[in-house]
């Protein structure tokens, strides 16, 4: 049994286009091609594209995501890893909704609202342990306290910032530009800048965070799939690395 393309674009949300972009660089093929040109896609391709998709969602491009592929070839396997992160995903969810649920019947019957309840699901201080075996407590404590004094909007603002720039941080990635030429050396440059605006930050303040913080954190995102994934994967994390090691080479002493 198989489908067609529109069959499958219909049912995984996509469209025909991106099914056709797909088979063109080699990550999705069709399983064949009727005699009137269009693309037929068999089980096999559905798991394909089910795994495609679900790391799209975990933020990863097209060749980070073609290299996962290639080196993982064992579905099941794969499959299982992915399963367990939206399986954590679902749960951070499941707690975010029924807090807010909480909050709204709270308010709808006047009730007082329980602090202790309001915040299930939202914790931004699971790595507190980590980053304080970095850099220290202080560098937690004051970009906690900082956080902490923003508002709703202002945390939105912030956290828009820093997703358009690691979208544009895989955008350029996946355009193949040269890490070291004029374009790369501009999303570095946004990069210090937005270190430099997080209080805590090892030598942020006015001069911005200091040349081994830098550098160190360019290794990190390599290092640790946690923080590849935010620039698509382990490829894209070595191209921000490698961009950030040049602008430190040129512009911090």
């Amino acid at each position: 049994m198989d489908w067609s393309i529109q069959e499958i674009a219909k049912l995984a949300g996509t469209t025909s286009r991106t099914l056709r972009h797909y088979d063109d660089i080699g990550l999705l093929a069709p399983a064949r091609i009727g005699s009137n040109g269009y693309r037929h896609y068999d089980a096999d391709a559905l798991v394909r594209l089910q795994r495609i998709l679900l790391l799209r969602d975990l933020g990863l491009g097209l060749p980070a995501i073609a290299d996962v592929l290639e080196r993982e070839d064992r579905a099941p396997h794969a499959l299982r890893g992915h399963l367990e992160w939206l399986r954590r995903e679902q749960e951070r969810l499941t707690r975010q909704i029924a807090s807010v649920e909480q909050t709204i019947e709270s308010l709808e019957g006047g009730e007082r609202l329980m602090a202790e309840q309001m915040f299930d699901g939202f914790d931004h201080t699971e790595y507190k342990e980590e980053v304080e075996q970095r850099w220290g407590r202080d560098a937690y404590a004051r970009s906690d306290a900082w956080w902490r004094s923003m508002s709703a909007e202002e945390k939105a603002a912030w956290q828009e910032r820093l997703a358009r720039l690691s979208g544009d941080w895989i955008d350029a990635h996946e355009r193949g530009i040269d890490p070291a030429g004029d374009e790369a050396q501009a999303l570095a440059q946004r990069h210090f800048e937005w270190l430099r605006s997080i209080p805590g930050t090892p030598g942020g303040g006015a001069n911005g965070p200091t040349r081994e913080y830098f550098l160190g954190l360019a290794e990190m995102y390599v290092a640790d799939d946690r923080f590849g994934a935010n620039y698509g994967g382990a490829e894209g994390a070595r191209f921000v690395r490698d961009a950030m090691t040049a602008y430190a080479e040129r512009n911090l002493a």
